[in-house]
């Protein structure tokens, strides 16, 4: 009945000799499957007539011309991957039905791996329910400053970029649109109130256009050994190879006085890299240097 199943999902109309003779069985045996197929709730329509026979109700399966075989594996790979985050049985459902129109044993050229090492999977999910059922959560947060507050915020919707997850909506605590890491958040609960969009949500996920008159070139001369780790880091930017088989690296960057984020990626470097210019930044990662071996001279 399974294999009936998928028959009628990848043909317009079928007929029960037909059916009887593919699945070496008698006629009357496939009248009594089409019954128990349409009593579990499948829309299976009779056609009458010299080429009449049995069909899915129009709607109810999707039409191949509509989508490539490259295009439904890429679509199953992909909502595999967030099907397995967020153990979501709609998404498993609609992989069933598109594997009905995918092309068999056909190798996947596409993997997708929404990795969650720095997030919770649970609270990623509680995120997703309170995004569906208008829930507000609550949670303690480690700003950029490392200052912990506790906000209250009413969930427009998940990004997942640069590896890592974020969560966008309406920060009462603060009373306008806000965007937070997930490995930055602790104590993630959903409170009990719910909440009616009554905002216009802003653009998420963008760089702050007012900052741009404030971006500058930060060069850095990378060796040999750290080429990788520099490359992973930083794909996109002006790059000189030198005979050495060293590397200059221009890269823009937003207040690089200010950006935290670069000191750390740039220390872990080690001695495979060292920043050019602008010297205010060579002093800063000195004085952090120098903080360091502080630590462990005491040790």
């Amino acid at each position: 009945m399974i294999s009936i199943i998928f028959k009628l999902l990848n043909h317009e109309v079928l007929s029960a000799s037909m059916l009887a003779d593919e699945f070496q069985v008698s006629q009357r045996t496939i009248y009594r499957d089409i019954d128990v197929i349409c009593a579990a709730g499948f829309p299976v329509i009779s056609y009458q007539g010299n080429k009449g026979g049995y069909g899915m109700m129009e709607g109810y399966k999707m039409d191949k011309s509509l989508l490539g075989s490259y295009d439904v594996t890429s679509l199953i790979t992909v909502l595999s991957s967030l099907s397995s985050v967020f153990e979501d049985e709609r998404a498993q459902g609609t992989i069933e039905r598109l594997q009905t129109i995918g092309t068999e044993h056909q190798t996947p050229s596409l993997t997708v791996d929404f990795e969650t090492r720095r997030t919770d999977p649970d609270a990623l999910r509680h995120l997703r329910t309170a995004i569906t059922e208008r829930n507000v959560v609550r949670f303690d947060y480690i700003n950029a400053k490392n200052e912990r507050t506790t906000r209250d915020l009413e969930p427009v919707r998940l990004h997942f970029k640069h590896s890592n997850w974020y969560i966008y909506g309406y920060c009462r605590t603060k009373q306008e649109y806000r965007e937070f890491r997930l490995s930055r958040m602790l104590d993630l609960s959903l409170a009990q109130t719910t909440f009616q969009p009554h905002h216009e949500p802003e653009e998420a996920g963008y760089p702050d256009r007012a900052g741009q008159d404030q971006v500058e070139d930060v060069v850095i001369h990378v060796g040999p050994e750290a080429l990788a780790e520099a490359l992973d880091q930083f794909h996109q930017v002006d790059k000189q190879f030198h005979p050495d088989g060293s590397m200059t690296m221009r890269i823009p960057v937003c207040r690089p006085l200010e950006a935290r984020w670069l000191w750390s990626i740039l220390l872990s470097f080690g001695s495979g890299a060292e920043v050019l210019e602008p010297p205010a930044l060579r002093d800063i990662l000195k004085e952090q240097l120098q903080k360091t071996l502080k630590i462990y001279g005491e040790v």
